[in-house]
C-alpha cells in the first residue's frame, strides 16, 4: 500500500512560533519535519515493505522523492527544502492523482498524508474556495476537471499543524474535514494535544501511525498445524451498506485452513484485495538482542522452519488453493504468486464476505472432501471436477430480456425487425415475434416515440422494395405500420398478429406441400 507525503512548503510554513522548549523560536515547517522523522523510523521497523513518496506543494507541487522503500533519502530531502509562494491544495490533490494513477495504477489502495499549516489563503485556490467548488460542482462547466475523490482506493489523512485554540485553526479544521468527507473512501484529520510544540506534533504522527500504519499479526491454522504470520498490507475491516443490510467485519487474528481446491476449479474469482503473507519467526517476539547478535540472530532468522513456507511450496508443486476462513461468514484463499521467474510469494486475496461469494462452488459452508461426493462421476481418480455447482433452481433463457442501456442494442434489434421484413413471407412468424418484443420494451419503458419510428421505417421500405419482391412483404409491413400508430398500438395486453391475406394463406399451403 504506496505512502505519498504531500507537505505544504508555502510562505505560511516559515512562520515562527515560540515553543515551550527553551522557548526557543522555531517554525511549523520544522515542525512537520520533527513529526515525519518518527513516522519514517516507524515504518522501518514495522512496515518495511511500504512504499514512501515525498510531494512538496505551495501553488505548484513536485515530486521530491519517487516512491522507495529507502527511508533515509526522505529523512535527506526534508531537511534541505525551501520555502515557495502561497498554498493551493487543489493543485496538489490533481498532481497526486496523476502521480499515483501513472506509478500505481487504479486498484491498488494508497494512503496520502496532508502535512499542512491550515492557512486559508485568499482568491483561488484557496481553502475555503476549495471546499465551496467540491459543494457547487453541479454548478459549475462540465469540463471543470476535479482532483477529489480520487480515482483510486486511497484514504486522505491531514497532519494540522495549528494551535487548536485559535480561532483560525478551527475554521481550517471544519474546512479539511470536509475536504475528507469529499473524498469518501476514508481517512481522518489529526490535530496536536495542547500547544504547538515537538513532543504534540511527535504524538500526532505517532497516533497516525499506530492507528492507520500497525501490521497485521495473526496465526495460520491448518489441523494442527500453526504459525505466526505477518500480513501486508493490514487486514481492514469491513464496513459496508448493501441493498437490505448493513454488513460490517472484522478479521480474526486467527486463519483457519479449511480446506484445498485446484487453480481450475477456483478459476479467477473477484477479491476485495490482495495481501502478502510472511512468517514470523519465534525469535522475533523475545527480548531485544545485543548489537553484537544481531547478524547472527537474523541468519537464524531466515533458516528458521515455517509452516508458511511449507504451504506455499505445496501450493506452487501441485498447482493448488488454500480456502481459509478470516472471520464468521468471510473467506480468502492462499496461493503461490510470482512477480518473476525466479521468485513467488505466498499470497491471500479477500473474498466479500458472505458464504455465497463464488457463485460456480456454491455455499463455501458446504464445501467437505472429495470422498464424501454422492455421485460416481465425481470419486477421486476418475477426473472430472464437481465444479462448476449447479443451482438449486433451474433458470429458463427462452426469453432474453431487452437490454437498452446502449444505443447499440436498440439499433440491433431495429435491424433485426427490417431484416426478417425484406424477406417476408418466409419470416413472417419470426417478424412479428421481434416486433411484438420490441414493442412490449417500448411500452414498458414509455418509449412510445418508438412505435411511430419504427411505423416510418417500415413505410420507407415498402417503398424501397424490389420489383420481384412478393407482394405479401408490402401488406404485411403497411398492416404492421398502420397498427403502430394507433390507440390500440398502446394496450400491452394486444399483440400484433399478421394479417390474413389470399398470398399468405397460399404461401402457408405451399410451405406446408
Amino acid at each position: 500500500m504506496p505512502t505519498v507525503l504531500l507537505l505544504d512548503v508555502s510562505l505560511s510554513m516559515s512562520r515562527p512560533i515560540a515553543t515551550l522548549e527553551g522557548h526557543e523560536e522555531t517554525s511549523r515547517r520544522h515542525l512537520a519535519v520533527a513529526g515525519i522523522n518518527p513516522f519514517l523510523d516507524y515504518l522501518a521497523s514495522n512496515c518495511k515493505l511500504e512504499f514512501v513518496s515525498l510531494v512538496i506543494f505551495s501553488s505548484l507541487y513536485e515530486q521530491v522523492v519517487p516512491f522507495t522503500r529507502d527511508y533515509n533519502e526522505i529523512r535527506t530531502a526534508v531537511e534541505k527544502l525551501d520555502d515557495y509562494d502561497k498554498t493551493c491544495i487543489e493543485t496538489a490533490l490533481g498532481g497526486v492523482n496523476m502521480l499515483i494513477l501513472e506509478e500505481w495504477g487504479a486498484s491498488a489502495p494508497c494512503q496520502v498524508i496532508l502535512v499542512t499549516d491550515g492557512a486559508l489563503g485568499f482568491g483561488e485556490g484557496s481553502l475555503k474556495q476549495v471546499v465551496q467548488a467540491y459543494s457547487n460542482r453541479s454548478a459549475l462547466a462540465a469540463d471543470h476537471k476535479f482532483s477529489l475523490p480520487f480515482k483510486f482506493p486511497c484514504k486522505l489523512h491531514v497532519m494540522l499543524l495549528g494551535d487548536s485554540t485559535t480561532k483560525q485553526t478551527l475554521i481550517s479544521a471544519s474546512l479539511l474535514r470536509d475536504l475528507i468527507s469529499v473524498n469518501g473512501q476514508g481517512g481522518e484529520l489529526f490535530m496536536p494535544e495542547g500547544s504547538l510544540s515537538v513532543k504534540t506534533v511527535q504524538g500526532m504522527f505517532s497516533a497516525l501511525a499506530e492507528k492507520y500504519y500497525s501490521p497485521f499479526v495473526g496465526v495460520l491454522k491448518c489441523g494442527n498445524l500453526t504459525c505466526p504470520v505477518h500480513i501486508f498490507p493490514t487486514l481492514d475491516a469491513y464496513d459496508r451498506v448493501h441493498e437490505f443490510e448493513h454488513v460490517k467485519k472484522v478479521a480474526s487474528k486467527e486463519i483457519r485452513t479449511c480446506g484445498f481446491i485446484d487453480i481450475a476449479d477456483i478459476a479467477s474469482p473477484p477479491y476485495l484485495s490482495r495481501h502478502l503473507v510472511l512468517p514470523i519467526s519465534t525469535s522475533q517476539s523475545s527480548c531485544a538482542k545485543t548489537d553484537s547478535n544481531k547478524d547472527d540472530s537474523e541468519e537464524r532468522e531466515d533458516k528458521s522452519a515455517a509452516f508458511t513456507v511449507l504451504l506455499h511450496g505445496s501450493l506452487k508443486v501441485e498447482g493448488m488453493i488454500a480456502l481459509v476462513q478470516i472471520s464468521e461468514d468471510w473467506y480468502g484463499m492462499m496461493y503461490s504468486y510470482a512477480d518473476s521467474k525466479k521468485k513467488s510469494n505466498l499470497m491471500l486475496s479477500v473474498f466479500e464476505p458472505g458464504p455465497n461469494v463464488i457463485s460456480w462452488l456454491g455455499c463455501l459452508s458446504h464445501l467437505g472432501p472429495v470422498s464424501d461426493l454422492a455421485t460416481a462421476s465425481n470419486k477421486p481418480g476418475e477426473g472430472k471436477s464437481p465444479f462448476p455447482v449447479c443451482p438449486a433452481e433451474r433458470r429458463s433463457y427462452s426469453q432474453n430480456c431487452v437490454v437498452w442501456i446502449k444505443t447499440t442494442g436498440l439499433h440491433t434489434d431495429i435491424q433485426k425487425i427490417l431484416r426478417n421484413a425484406r424477406k417476408l413471407p418466409e419470416k413472417l412468424p419470426h417478424f412479428y415475434k421481434e416486433l411484438n418484443r420490441l414493442r412490449r420494451a417500448a411500452l414498458a419503458l414509455g418509449f412510445y416515440e418508438l412505435l411511430d419510428a419504427v411505423a416510418q421505417l417500415l413505410d420507407r421500405e415498402c417503398t424501397l422494395l424490389a420489383g420481384n419482391t412478393h407482394p405479401d412483404a408490402a401488406l404485411q409491413m403497411a398492416h404492421v405500420a398502420s397498427f403502430l400508430r394507433s390507440e390500440v398500438a398502446r394496450d400491452a395486453e394486444q399483440n400484433i398478429v399478421p394479417l390474413q391475406t389470399n398470398f399468405s394463406t397460399d404461401w402457408g399451403d405451399r410451405s406446408d406441400r
